[in-house]
């Protein structure tokens, strides 16, 4: 089984880009990030036109997520919500950040988490705060069956300095800052593997180079697109790798696909 993930930054303005991939890469189920359109206007016939179903949590101009399946999904959740109830949930479902499926003996949860604008700002606080209802979201899902979990989503930090080409300076930059890797890790605590790191210990490996800078044609990107397993599933990761081939595209999005292949 092969999941894979990408913030593909406005579906409607890249739905040839991520097709054509879809047709080139047959993963079974696709996670996307940044979907940016409301239910309604999402292109759905455009994959079922190439054999996928679509399950969306979407909202106008921005956010928004999907989970692309070659297979019906089931127990398909949208949001914290359901899971937590509205008094843990706050108003953070306001934002279209979480959609969770499950194909098998495997739970998918797909998660578009906040970049926090600046440190110390408002959005930066809700980041924090939105990783501490993350924590419980995930926790509450490890007490259901099934209960592998393959959490994959733009996470919006670079966990260690080896996800930076150039982490000087790291403390004061949003997406690298202590708190923000500690929030995470509080996360991962639950017993989560970066499966990607099973594989490459080294660095120089990105998913996301800005565009203001023209990071890509010097790889000067960041690996803050993760794909993290529970130890059980990790045992049964044979691969993951993230494919650079569509931030060569013309007008492409800004990050690309990470990709995991499961016995």
């Amino acid at each position: 089984m092969k999941i894979a993930t990408w913030n593909v930054n406005s579906i409607r303005t890249r739905l040839e880009q991520v097709t054509n991939w879809l047709q080139e890469n047959p993963v079974d189920v696709l996670c996307l990030q940044e979907t940016k359109v409301i239910d309604d206007l999402f292109p759905i016939a455009a994959f079922e036109n190439i054999g996928y179903q679509a399950y969306i949590f979407g909202q106008k101009s921005y956010n928004g997520v999907a989970l692309i399946s070659r297979q019906p999904l089931q127990e398909i959740s949208k949001g914290f919500t359901p899971i937590l109830g509205e008094n843990l949930a706050g108003n953070f479902d306001e934002q279209k950040r979480v959609i969770t499926g499950v194909i098998g003996d495997i739970r998918v949860v797909n998660l578009y988490v906040p970049n926090g604008s600046a440190v110390g700002s408002e959005k930066y606080e809700y980041k924090l705060n939105w990783l501490i209802v993350l924590r419980e979201y995930l926790q509450n899902l490890l007490e259901k069956t099934p209960n592998n979990l393959c959490i994959c989503g733009d996470f919006n930090v670079a966990l260690e300095d080896i996800d930076i080409h150039n982490p000087k300076g790291r403390e004061t930059k949003i997406m690298a800052t202590d708190l923000e890797r500690q929030s995470l890790k509080t996360v991962l605590e639950l017993g989560l593997v970066d499966v990607f790191r099973k594989f490459t210990s080294e660095g120089g490996h990105y998913s996301w180079w800005d565009y203001r800078t023209g990071g890509f044609k010097r790889n000067w990107g960041w690996r803050i697109d993760h794909i993290y397993l529970t130890l059980s599933l990790c045992d049964r990761a044979i691969n993951c790798t993230i494919d650079i081939e569509p931030r060569k595209l013309t007008q492409p999005s800004d990050h690309t696909p990470v990709i995991v292949t499961l016995e």
